[in-house]
């Protein structure tokens, strides 16, 4: 497994959030608010709260996990078949598709670069533009992780939840991703914005 693989997805040991707890508060504060107004008016499709969601409606809506850390919106949530698919507890391995991205409270298109990836539909569209990922740099193989093997809070809980064939979109903010320090070419206390597909659970 390459060593960025390991650094992206697994938590590092100086991933602990320090400084004053008013400051912190206030980012994290600001942070949620900020991803609330995106989800209920910028997102396409615009979202509502899980818990606005009535017993016999099919709207779009995001859950809030982690104790609002991580606010996911499931494409295809009211699936049919869904149900009947495998759920991924805190003991499951997890295989993911995905792509990572230092999120700045707009939409992410096509032409949004991810900090990380390992989808080879991506690759395939930046050699297209004449664009290449350095050899060695990024897997575009199938992630798999395990969920108690020690994963960035904010991936654990985007997870947790999720059904095989599952399209995810999970935005966290900083305290359960990368803390308050710089990380790679990731700055300190970005909210971060994790698209995803869950190829299998076991």
């Amino acid at each position: 497994m390459p060593m960025k693989r390991l650094l992206i997805f697994l938590l590092p040991a100086c991933m602990l959030v320090s400084g004053g707890c008013s400051e912190e508060q206030d980012l994290l504060a600001e942070q949620r608010q900020k991803l609330v107004s995106y989800l209920e008016s910028t997102h396409s499709p615009r979202l509502i709260p899980e818990s606005e969601v009535g017993e016999d409606e099919q709207l779009a809506f995001y859950s809030v996990e982690g104790g609002n850390s991580v606010y996911r919106y499931i494409d295809g949530y009211y699936d049919p078949e869904r149900p009947s698919r495998a759920e991924v507890t805190p003991t499951s391995k997890v295989t993911i598709v995905f792509r990572a991205y230092v999120f700045s409270y707009s939409n992410i298109t096509d032409s949004t670069f991810p900090f990380y990836s390992n989808d080879a539909a991506l690759k395939s569209a930046y050699e297209e533009l004449g664009l290449t990922v350095e050899d060695g740099a990024w897997s575009f193989e199938p992630l798999t992780v395990e969920m108690n093997g020690g994963i960035l809070k904010g991936i654990y809980y985007a997870l947790l939840g999720c059904r095989e064939k599952d399209y995810v979109e999970a935005y966290m903010t900083y305290d359960v991703a990368f803390g308050d320090k710089n990380f790679s070419t990731i700055p300190r206390e970005s909210p971060i914005a994790l698209f995803f597909t869950v190829q299998s659970v076991e």
